[in-house]
């Protein structure tokens, strides 16, 4: 499961390199467009999938309904910030915030801390706030809904996927693993931001 789960994780990496960029809604049609957006930025898959894996680590603490609740209002309040930014509502600093993001979730799930679950559901809505107002900024030729339904999908399938990881690596040492999976989140988050 675990060689699996692996392998997931090197093909999401893989389709990082720049030569893939964002598809062209023209060509390939605004769903695709979005449901791609998502998967074409490191700083987004580090996000999402650190929110699964926080997710999972609070799901074995006290309130086992955080394995969905924490990644939906995620998808929920993402898609309020794209409609804010499809408004013309200005937003600042909403790059250094998205970075930010990949750090804080991921040291989140690190120290595995445990919040209620409503806590941790505005704590990730802050940040999915911001990435869902970028989404909105890089629409580009794109239909809105296509493209949102599209980049939440996507984003869905990421936190999913954290949350696999999370419950993948269960067992004796499954806790140390998932926290330590948070850790390289936030390690990535902070070589983007300082290599880039």
């Amino acid at each position: 499961m675990l060689k699996r789960i692996g392998l997931a994780f090197v093909g999401l990496g893989t389709g990082v390199a720049p030569a893939f960029a964002h598809l062209n809604p023209a060509e390939h049609g605004s769903f695709t467009a979005g449901f791609t957006h998502p998967l074409f930025g490191l700083d987004h898959i580090l996000a999402m999938v650190a929110v699964g894996l926080w997710a999972t680590l609070l799901a074995r603490g006290t309130d086992r309904k955080a394995v969905w609740l924490v990644p939906a209002a995620f998808v929920g309040t993402m898609l309020a910030g794209f409609g804010a930014a499809m408004a013309g509502a200005p937003l600042p600093f909403v790059e250094p915030v998205i970075l930010a993001s990949v750090v804080a979730i991921g040291l989140l799930a690190a120290v595995a801390l445990s919040v209620p679950t409503v806590a941790a559901m505005a704590m990730v809505g802050f940040f999915a706030f911001f990435h869902g107002h970028a989404h909105g900024g890089e629409l580009g030729e794109a239909g809105a809904w296509p493209f949102a339904i599209g980049f939440a999908a996507a984003t869905a399938f990421l936190h999913a996927a954290g949350v696999l990881l999370g419950i993948g690596l269960g067992g004796r040492y499954g806790q140390a693993a998932a926290r330590a999976a948070g850790a390289l989140a936030a390690a990535g988050g902070l070589w983007l931001a300082f290599a880039g």
